[in-house]
């Protein structure tokens, strides 16, 4: 049984940090506008501004950084201000067994798919898949990926149709939301925060990625029977993907669809979520349903 954590209202307090690449004090600032704007109180943490080559701080201060949100009684919601790469470092050097006794919902992507995995997969907890501070539009400019964080985040029904895309399988599925990014999820492979896709709708975007490392990763899941059992599988961006002088001869999405097709499972391709414009937010963990039919795709959470 997963563990849903509190909803957040107006007045709780949320806590900022940055558990990988350096981060710009103005995106923190544009943040914490719109977070005070919703009714909620901002805290921020102690090395949020420290640099360590790319790094926001080493990652003892990150990890304390971390740490000391989830021991926060206070903080009801963890927000990462960006991804890059660093989160990885940070599993052996904190304790996440507070979360046993409060827990409170953790939010990023990319290379936040590292903590996504270990809170959904080792404490059987929700978390939310969504937009960071690095990409949050000016005050008062619209957009569908904040909006669509604030509804996960307080509580709203969340359920998404987007366009159908000429390679989805049609059909649906139903079963719990886990995967993240395509990158981080092959480092944790073979490791004890390896995820487990059994039974599970499996969500996989990347960036910046050279097209045969696609496929090698994809090789990946499929050589270790990550997708022998998956229901349903969602691919959200793969972008700014690169070749080789000799041509892959595939984009990424047609590596992907060459590899699971075989397993004639529903999968929708060109959601909106990951390093998209529009990132909508995923409550990773939660039970959805997928619905894939010629004109659209569905998926709502339960």
């Amino acid at each position: 049984m997963m563990i849903t954590p509190p909803y957040i209202t107006n007045g709780d307090a949320i806590g900022l940090i940055a558990p990988a690449k350096k981060v710009d004090t103005l995106d923190i600032e544009k943040a914490t506008s719109i977070f005070e704007s919703w009714g909620f109180k901002v805290k921020t943490g102690r090395h949020l501004f420290k640099e360590c080559h790319q790094f926001a701080g080493t990652d003892l201060e990150r990890a304390e950084d971390l740490q000391y949100m989830m021991d926060d009684k206070e903080v009801k919601a963890i927000i990462c201000a960006r991804g890059g790469y660093g989160s990885l470092r940070l599993l052996e050097k904190v304790n996440f067994d507070a979360l046993n006794k409060m827990p409170k919902w953790l939010v990023g992507y990319s290379d936040i798919t590292t903590l996504h995995t270990v809170i959904n997969h080792q404490f059987n907890m929700e978390s939310i898949h969504g937009t960071m501070p690095i990409n949050f539009p000016a005050p008062g400019e619209e957009s569908q990926s904040i909006q669509s964080l604030y509804n996960a985040l307080t509580g709203g029904k969340i359920s998404y149709t987007v366009n159908t895309h000429s390679l989805n399988v049609q059909g649906q599925a139903e079963g719990q939301l886990t995967g993240g990014n395509l990158s981080v999820l092959y480092s944790l492979a073979g490791t004890k925060y390896d995820i487990d896709t059994t039974d599970k709708i499996l969500f996989l975007e990347d960036i910046d990625e050279y097209l045969y490392h696609i496929d090698r990763m994809m090789m990946n899941l499929k050589l270790a029977g990550k997708l022998d059992k998956v229901r349903g599988i969602i691919v959200g961006g793969m972008t700014d993907m690169h070749d080789n002088q000799i041509p892959f001869g595939k984009t990424a999405e047609e590596i992907i669809h060459d590899i699971v097709k075989e397993y004639n499972i529903p999968t929708a391709f060109g959601f909106q979520a990951g390093h998209v414009p529009q990132n909508l937010a995923l409550i990773m963990g939660r039970h959805v349903t997928l619905e894939i039919t010629d004109s659209q795709t569905c998926l709502t959470f339960n």
